[in-house]
This record gives structure tokens, sequence and C-alpha cells, in this order.
């Protein structure tokens, strides 16, 4: 128990200074100060709950509740540092080398995968409608992240026993995946400001459900990286729609760009 405490402030220690130097070396200042802020939370839980199993070592089952509440934390940090990555990637234009032909309906069908075990412990539909043989070209682990993050948002703030409807459908020479929720929508004057990284209409609410601010950034850079959009309708009581439009491609598209 002492080894995994110590291990356990050893690492946390080692990644805030990781984050502090990636962070310096492709963003502003305001990045670096978010960053560290965000990464503080997940790690000080962590090292708090370390102390608490140490202290609780004649005490199994608090020993088990403090090793499932540091779990939690672990896979939000991992999230965090996963999205840190993948946001510092795509902010200074790292090329992807694995752009091909991708298939909507997979895509799609993966991404809402991802979140089916929340939403059915939330009682929410998520409601598929997809035009077959939908395909366009580009990074599938961006577009697959994208796509998540937008399924994901919509289950996370919708509330319980109510419906997610995600759709897919080619409309002039593009594809239009559209997430929409039934949620609290977003106010006004947040609607310009969303896809900001670490921008958050509620800090609270993002606290609570585990947020880490970045999703909606990545959503961004991923579709302008991939020649697409992605924008949002949304009214207070009325929910949200998020709609990521990409060009659509055909068949042989890989051959004729080869």
């Amino acid at each position: 128990v002492a080894e995994c405490s110590h291990a356990s402030r050893t690492s946390s220690s080692t990644l805030m200074r990781w984050a502090s130097s990636l962070a310096t070396s492709f963003c502003s200042r305001d990045f670096v100060a978010n960053v560290s802020h965000e990464l503080k939370t997940p790690v000080g839980a962590l090292n708090l709950l370390a102390e608490a199993v140490s202290e609780a070592s004649e005490d199994p089952e608090a020993v088990i509740r403090f090793s499932a509440r540091m779990q939690v934390e672990s896979e939000r940090l991992t999230r965090l540092v996963q999205q840190i990555i993948d946001l510092s990637r795509l902010q200074n234009d790292v090329a992807s080398d694995d752009a091909h032909l991708i298939k909507v309906e997979e895509l799609v069908r993966e991404a809402c995968e991802h979140s089916a075990t929340e939403a059915e412990r939330k009682r929410i539909d998520i409601a598929m409608s997809i035009e077959p043989d939908l395909l366009v070209h580009g990074d599938r682990a961006q577009l697959h992240a994208a796509v998540s993050n937008l399924v994901e948002n919509a289950v996370t703030y919708s509330p319980e026993s109510t419906r997610v409807a995600v759709t897919a459908e080619k409309l002039d020479d593009d594809v239009r995946i559209t997430v929409a929720d039934n949620g609290i929508g977003i106010p006004g004057a947040d609607l310009e400001r969303i896809f900001e990284r670490f921008y958050r209409v509620d800090p609270a609410r993002h606290r609570s459900t585990g947020g880490t601010g970045l999703g909606l950034s990545i959503v961004k850079h991923v579709a302008a990286s991939n020649g697409g959009t992605v924008d949002v309708w949304s009214e207070p009581g009325a929910g949200s729609t998020f709609t990521l439009v990409l060009p659509s491609r055909s068949q042989d598209f890989d051959e004729e760009n080869a």
C-alpha cells in the first residue's frame, strides 16, 4: 500500500512537469495556466486518495472504496492527457499519414457504441438514422474522436429518459453528421465560445461530470484538418444540435488521388 501511495505521488509530479513542458512548447500562457489548473484536480485527488489508502491499510473495505475512486480519477486524468496530446497535434498541423476512405455508417455506429453504457445507465435512447453507402476521406482515429465527443456530450448533458438523435446524410457534395439532444440547451452568449479550448458554459456542471473542456475544441480542429466544418444550433430549454460537415467522396477517391 505504501509503495502504491508513493508511486501515485511520483507519477503525479511527473505528469505535472510533462504537461507544463508540453503546453509551453506549443501554446500561449493562458493555455499553460488552464492545463495546470485542469491537471491539479485529478492529480490532487489521486494524491489524497493515495494517502487515504495508506492510512486505511487495516480496513479492507475502505481500501476497496478508495481504490475505486482512484480508478475514476485515473481514467479522468488519462482522458485529459490524451485530449491534450490530440489537441496539440491538431493545433500544430501535424499531418496525418493515415488518411483513407471511411464508411460513415461504421464511423457513426462505433461512436454511438462508445456512449452506449452511459446512455443505458441514464435510459437515454440513441436513435440512429444513417444514409447507406456514405464515404468520407480522412484520418479515422481523428474523425472517430470527433463524432464520439459529440455523442458523448449529448448523452452526458441530457436528462434521463430522453432521446439523442444521430443522423448522417448526403447534402449536395457533403456528408452531414448531426447529433441532436433534448437537454437544457446553451445560452446564445456562449455559442460563439463553446469551441474554445477549456471554455465551459457551466464550470460546476463540467466538474461533476468529469468534463475536460477540450472535447468541442478537438471536434473543431478535427473538422478543419479533414476539410470540414462544425456548427451548432441551440436554445435554452430546447436542446442542442451539432452538425459535422465533411466532403463526400466516391469509392475510387483513393485511386484518383494516389
